[in-house]
């Protein structure tokens, strides 16, 4: 018997996620195929047009990761690997996901360092999970001084294999409410994705709700506890002027601004993402 081209096999694979629910069916069967033949998603694409076959034992190692996508576990914690900016980042269990809308709150904080005076500018990501907003700071902006904090124990090990060789960027395990106490005054920016769903909210992705950490999603009864701390330990680490860039909902950001004016921040701005929808604030350091 002959064996069944790539073509067959993606497609049915794509069949199986989407019956799941899986919103990007074709996307994941494409990825899933790629991850096992060791080629990069194009290359699969290619394949699928040239007629190339796949063989049993490739077709074996599929198989239970399609099976692991239909219970919607993270098509990145089956590859191994989530895509940030120019990144590729180990995550798994254990450690939040980092988001495509992300990416663009992380340009806040690459352009104030961009921007800054300073010779070595210090730029701190505070619930730096896997450490993509970090090592994104670090390695687009060579000459900054990055610092990242981690909480959970299973984050930071995430965290600490993905930086690893970053030699501008100092990773710590610790809560943000007192770690780094020798960068008081001297941060250019300050950056953090906080835990921000309120408690009683059921996300609606079941790659949300079953796989990503509790620790890493619920900030108290009104999402914004952390978000809280986060304001009062930002406004000792930053220096006057300094940036603090917070991501939020989408329907939190005049709950944050007003929080930050109550803590005498200047000018907090809230900023969409490109599907338009509320996600970053922004303020300045009196």
């Amino acid at each position: 018997m002959p064996e069944p081209s790539v073509a067959a096999v993606v497609r049915s694979a794509a069949e199986e996620l989407a019956r799941a629910g899986v919103p990007d069916p074709l996307v994941d069967a494409e990825l899933l195929a790629a991850h096992v033949l060791g080629l990069r998603r194009g290359e699969v694409q290619a394949a699928i047009i040239r007629g190339d076959t796949m063989s049993e034992r490739n077709i074996s190692d599929l198989e239970p990761l399609v099976s692991r996508r239909v219970g919607r576990e993270p098509l990145q914690h089956l590859t191994g690997i989530a895509p940030f900016r120019h990144l590729e980042l180990a995550v798994g269990p254990g450690v939040f996901v980092p988001r495509p809308e992300t990416e663009t709150v992380a340009q806040f904080a690459i352009d104030a360092l961009l921007n800054a005076p300073d010779p070595e500018p210090i730029g701190v990501d505070l619930c730096t999970g896997s450490g993509a907003i970090a090592l994104a700071m670090a390695t687009e902006v060579a000459h900054s001084r990055i610092f990242a904090v981690e909480l959970s124990p299973d984050a930071h090990a995430w965290a600490a294999r993905n930086t690893a060789g970053a030699d501008n960027l100092t990773l710590v395990q610790g809560d943000l409410a007192d770690t780094l106490p020798e960068l008081d005054g001297t941060a250019a920016v300050v950056i953090s994705n906080p835990p921000y769903v309120p408690d009683d909210a059921i996300p609606r992705d079941p790659e949300v709700r079953l796989f990503d950490p509790a620790l890493a999603l619920y900030g108290g009864p009104d999402g914004l506890d952390i978000v809280r701390v986060l304001s009062t330990r930002a406004l000792r680490l930053l220096r006057p002027g300094g940036l603090l860039v917070i991501e939020h909902g989408e329907l939190q950001g005049e709950q944050i601004r007003d929080l930050l004016a109550a803590d005498s921040w200047r000018a907090p701005t809230t900023h969409r993402d490109l599907t338009q929808r509320d996600r970053a604030t922004t303020a300045l350091r009196p």
